[in-house]
């Protein structure tokens, strides 16, 4: 098992993101009562120039069972974009592992943020467990609700 930078200019690498990213949302999804996920909305062509960050945890045969994004969207802030697990690998610390080497990849930024469905409680417990705490709460569609958490270097 290992972390790894992925290329979005490997085919196969953005061909087994998106396929990962499907399985993956399409379950948050169904949590949250809410289909229009914008990840579920990518094409292999707007995963490949989303200009996101991205990091695997691959298996020892070279198989991504999970994967996270990031972004500076602000300056001194970056921004978790994506999370995202295989179901069949859930409860095997890989989303922690991906988290834990996104703060070994940017130490020194003073504030981080992630957001996602309130109803996510596996994500709502993972980023409170890192020290992410709520910063607001957004109805993105009648009975769904987004929250986003700020980490702030103390």
């Amino acid at each position: 098992m290992k972390i790894q930078s992925l290329s979005l200019s490997d085919l196969e690498t953005v061909g087994q993101l998106w396929r990962l990213q499907h399985v993956a949302y399409r379950l948050e999804a169904g949590i949250i009562g809410f289909q229009e996920i914008p990840p579920l909305m990518d094409t292999m062509e707007t995963l490949q120039n989303c200009g996101e960050t991205f990091y695997g945890y691959l298996d020892t045969d070279g198989e991504l069972l999970g994967a996270v994004a990031v972004d500076e969207e602000e300056i001194k802030t970056l921004t978790v974009t994506r999370m995202m697990v295989h179901p069949e690998h859930f409860r095997k610390g890989i989303a922690a592992a991906l988290m834990t080497h996104v703060f070994e990849q940017y130490p020194d930024l003073p504030r981080y943020i992630v957001s996602t469905g309130t109803l996510n409680q596996p994500a709502v417990k993972l980023y409170t467990k890192f020290g992410f705490k709520p910063v607001e709460v957004v109805q993105i569609a009648p009975g769904v609700e987004l929250t986003t958490f700020h980490k702030n270097k103390d």
